[in-house]
């Protein structure tokens, strides 16, 4: 198994054995492209609420670049892509073929000038962020938005608002195990709470089934080819193999509690 993808580009964190590669990482290894707890059809609703025509558009964290390909497609006034993994970057400026920009950086501190934007997108990134990190991207983002501006996500999140702390804490630990990435979902009023205290007015909350490795799902965001690639590999690849089937175990297990959330928040006007 090589860490490229089908182009020969190299992988982030190409280097890391299959035991301890964070999970989104291993399915894009497996040649897995849409990588998003909603799957493509939540990202091109969100998009779609975000209203990017003529809006300067900036994405953080694009990883293999498959959203920002959506956004320049949407016919924005300009792309910039913030990205700290080199690796990712190179991916996606080959995406957008020079159709916009990616920077090196982090989405806590873009290095982009004040109020540069109009809409701000960022997707399957949050989640994974302490809750402080995760007030300190959202404050980045309200920083780079103009005034009216609009700060586009689509996260995992938790269900009902109502849950224990006691389910919540077994999800995260749960999915920490299986995904190697120390994954904190809120629910959605706490979602909502975070970009209220951060200085927002929530217009737009969507949600869809969590199935990121359901049959059904990956059939609709791959493709029958891509499907039939990504099964081939899992197959051929016995440490990964069993990865994926500990991801999935996982999903299946709290499927009454995730679920796929888009927010759109939008910066109060001065």
């Amino acid at each position: 198994m090589t860490d490229k993808n089908q182009t020969g580009d190299a992988l982030p964190l190409s280097g890391r054995d299959t035991a301890h590669l964070p999970g989104h990482w291993l399915l894009a290894r497996l040649g897995k492209r849409v990588l998003r707890p909603g799957g493509k059809e939540l990202t091109e609703r969100m998009l779609a609420d975000a209203k990017l025509r003529g809006a300067d558009v900036v994405e953080f964290a694009p990883g293999l670049g498959r959203t920002a390909q959506n956004i320049v497609a949407a016919a924005p006034k300009s792309y910039v892509g913030v990205e700290a993994d080199d690796s990712a970057a190179e991916l996606t400026r080959k995406a957008i073929a020079g159709a916009g920009t990616v920077v090196s950086g982090e989405a806590s501190k873009t290095g982009l000038d004040d109020e540069c934007a109009d809409v701000v997108v960022g997707e399957a990134m949050l989640t994974m962020q302490t809750d402080k990190h995760k007030a300190e991207i959202v404050r980045e983002a309200l920083r780079v938005l103009r005034p009216g501006g609009r700060y586009a996500i689509h996260e995992l999140a938790i269900e009902p608002d109502e849950v224990e702390d006691r389910v919540k804490t077994d999800i995260r630990q749960s999915l920490a195990r299986s995904i190697k990435v120390n994954a904190r979902p809120l629910t959605a009023a706490e979602w909502r709470d975070l970009f209220v205290e951060c200085g927002f007015e929530v217009e737009t909350i969507g949600f869809a089934p969590m199935a990121l490795l359901e049959p059904q799902r990956i059939l609709a965001d791959e493709g029958l080819v891509g499907t039939a690639k990504f099964v081939f590999n899992v197959i051929r690849d016995g440490d990964a193999r069993a990865r994926v089937l500990q991801m999935r175990s996982t999903f299946t297990t709290y499927k009454k509690n995730l679920v796929a959330i888009e927010i759109i928040a939008k910066k109060k006007a001065a």
